[in-house]
């Protein structure tokens, strides 16, 4: 029995030596300690076949013989995973003294980048900036407005209705100037109020057209505004935001909350009025409406029209939007195309 233990040593550390991998000490713990077919394990079922006084120390030296192959293969298994998990550190290692990646950061919205340096233009002319519902009653969205009951801007054609609690008729903003009426409301003259929000009207979607859209609405009133503060206001909000060298121009036209009316222009930023693509040859683009608030609104927010007058106007924040930044189409402001909103850093 001795000599058949020293040749099974003997062959066992002949194999160990030719392990070269980790899938390898597997196959060698099965050829030799396996349950079912290992060479250990044979030789322990031959136990039975020696004489009963050598049976007791060749069971003993057997599984001596066990215990030393068993660890000899435990000590190469801790190797190789010593190896491996030396190699993994190299590959994640970390030199803490180089500098950290940069992480591209957003920005913010072209929109929102031209309605923040309208804002801050407002405030540093001592308005205060309102904000209100999209969500409004007929009242503010039209009657406060002095805006009648057959105005084409009241059909479903035009505004979007939703149906409200109680038979209330609830719709859409369609302008900010209803951000007009709960300012005036809420706080008493004198009030300077800027009011930038969307708004929403029904139309096709187009290149200069889209159902849903930015307004910035300005509101002023106190004792004794006239015309010429409405005027002064507005130039020097133009010269802020275009540069000193931009003019303005009043065309008389018809709103239903201001009496008298008027559409604003100004030189265009591109061309300076020579005429150019943007400004269609004209030397002038339109900024929006203005006028002196009605008497009829101010009665309906219990603001006395005999000793308060002001002054309103509003203007597009997408068209003036696409303008500036030379867009064709401003449904490209609403698409979220990373490729194009990348160019605003």
């Amino acid at each position: 029995m001795n000599d058949r233990l020293a040749q099974l040593r003997a062959d066992f550390a002949r194999e160990l030596d030719t392990v070269r991998a980790e899938a390898d000490v597997t196959g060698l713990r099965d050829r030799w300690v396996g349950r079912k077919s290992g060479l250990l394990t044979a030789e322990m079922k031959n136990l039975g076949k020696l004489p009963p006084e050598e049976r007791k120390t060749a069971g003993a030296q057997l599984n001596e013989l066990k215990d030393q192959i068993e660890a000899a293969l435990e000590k190469l298994q801790r190797d190789f995973a010593a190896v491996r998990e030396a190699e993994q550190l190299v590959k994640e290692r970390i030199d803490v003294t180089l500098p950290g990646r940069h992480i591209a950061a957003g920005h913010l919205h072209p929109l929102t980048l031209l309605r923040e340096r309208i804002e801050d233009i407002f405030v540093s002319m001592g308005y205060e900036i309102e904000d209100g519902p999209e969500i409004e009653t007929s009242f503010y969205n039209f009657a406060a407005l002095n805006i009648p009951a057959n105005h084409p801007a009241r059909s479903p054609q035009d505004t979007f209705y939703l149906a409200g609690e109680h038979g209330k008729t609830l719709s859409l903003r369609s302008q900010t100037s209803t951000m007009q009426i709960h300012a005036m409301q809420k706080r008493r003259p004198p009030l300077r109020v800027a009011a930038p929000g969307r708004v929403f009207r029904r139309d096709t979607p187009d290149a200069t057209h889209n159902p849903m859209f930015y307004q910035v609405e300005g509101l002023l009133v106190d004792r004794g505004i006239t015309l010429g503060d409405l005027k002064g206001t507005v130039e020097e909000f133009v010269r802020r935001l275009f540069g000193p060298d931009t003019k303005t121009r009043f065309r008389p036209s018809y709103f239903p909350f201001v009496e008298p009316g008027a559409e604003i222009d100004y030189t265009c930023f591109k061309c300076h009025g020579s005429g150019c693509r943007v400004c269609k040859q004209s030397g002038w683009i339109e900024m929006g409406g203005s006028g002196m608030v009605h008497p009829n609104v101010l009665r309906g927010v219990d603001i006395d029209p005999e000793v308060y007058s002001g002054f309103a106007f509003g203007l597009g924040l997408d068209r003036l939007c696409a303008l500036m930044y030379g867009l064709d189409d401003i449904r490209l402001l609403y698409e979220n195309d990373v490729r194009f909103l990348e160019q605003f850093t």
